[in-house]
């Protein structure tokens, strides 16, 4: 009975191993996560104001004198 008791008890302490090992790479990984996330949001930010700068370069443009079009043909 004893041998039957020491591999329980050694299959626990694996799975304690394991459950401790998991707590860790999930804790890493949100953190990963929420770091990203955070990234994500500035960028959708950077990209919002950068359209807006290229709206109002267009439209500051958009008054061009016909001269300096080109020509449909070319």
């Amino acid at each position: 009975m004893t041998k039957a008791i020491q591999a329980l008890e050694k299959r626990v302490e694996e799975l304690e191993n394991q459950s401790a090992f998991q707590d860790e790479l999930i804790e890493s990984l949100n953190n990963t996560v929420a770091k990203q996330d955070r990234e994500v949001l500035e960028l959708k930010h950077q990209l919002s104001r950068l359209s807006e700068r290229l709206k109002d370069i267009g439209d500051a443009t958009s008054g061009a004198a016909p001269q300096d079009e080109t020509p449909p043909h070319y």
